[in-house]
């Protein structure tokens, strides 16, 4: 017979965020249910969400408190538990990815067009063409957006309700993955970018970081994808130099 253990009982690692513990203090869990979490997320190639876990426990089994104390477990370690896009998934520890850079493959480099392209998605999501342009202050080809749509960073996500319909555009989870965010919300703000040296330490008068969301836009309806992608992607001129293999 399975013992079940309080979670008071069990040794304590690292001091737990306050936040994640608030509840915490009486859960008790049976360690076989531990286990089977920690195994499908082992064996698991992509992030997993709690409820597939789920699937795989007795009804009414608390998943959210089970991979707390996982992530309170591994914390320490080498390989530590990680939400990613509301997602679980099992990493090395940030402080020892450089042990595994030699491994990395480059597959493709992004131009400067694409770069800036994407930060202003990712920024100003949702967001057209038009407006990526009138941001960029330069045409947009299609090469460039083709080519962030290609790694897997960007996606069509809606179509604006103006005359058009021109198709917004926003970040995938890949992105977010790729960057180790758990949502648009937190990329970067403003004294952060100062303080890694993308902004002046005196922005210019006015300027301000937009907050990204995923949620539809009260003038933006759900992309369906019955019609190709989008007109705005048709007959630019190649302004931006392709990107780079």
């Amino acid at each position: 017979m399975n013992r079940i253990i309080r979670l008071s009982e069990a040794p304590m690692a690292d001091p737990v965020d306050p936040e994640s513990a608030v509840g915490q203090e009486n859960f008790e869990f049976d360690p076989t249910h531990l286990r089977i979490v920690e195994a499908l997320l082992f064996a698991a190639a992509e992030p997993i969400d709690e409820r597939a876990l789920a699937a795989a426990l007795p009804p009414q089994t608390d998943v959210a408190a089970l991979l707390a104390e996982l992530q309170r477990q591994y914390e320490p370690r080498g390989v530590n538990l990680f939400r990613i896009a509301g997602k679980w998934q099992f990493r090395t520890a940030k402080d020892l990815g450089f042990l595994l850079s030699k491994q990395a493959v480059e597959e493709r480099k992004l131009s400067r067009a694409a770069i800036e392209t994407l930060a202003i998605i990712a920024y100003h999501q949702p967001v057209t063409r038009a407006e990526i342009e009138d941001i960029r202050g330069v045409m947009v080809s299609k090469g460039t957006v083709d080519a962030l749509m290609e790694v897997g960073w960007v996606r069509i996500r809606g179509r604006r309700r103006t005359p058009g319909r021109p198709v917004t555009y926003g970040t995938t989870e890949a992105f977010l993955g790729h960057f180790g965010l758990e949502n648009v919300a937190d990329l970067p703000g403003m004294e952060e970018l100062k303080g890694a040296g993308f902004l002046d330490s005196v922005p210019p008068a006015g300027f301000s970081v937009p907050n990204p969301s995923d949620a539809l836009a009260p003038d933006e309806d759900p992309y369906e994808g019955e019609e190709e992608e989008g007109q705005d992607l048709l007959a630019s001129p190649e302004e931006d130099p392709p990107a780079q293999d």
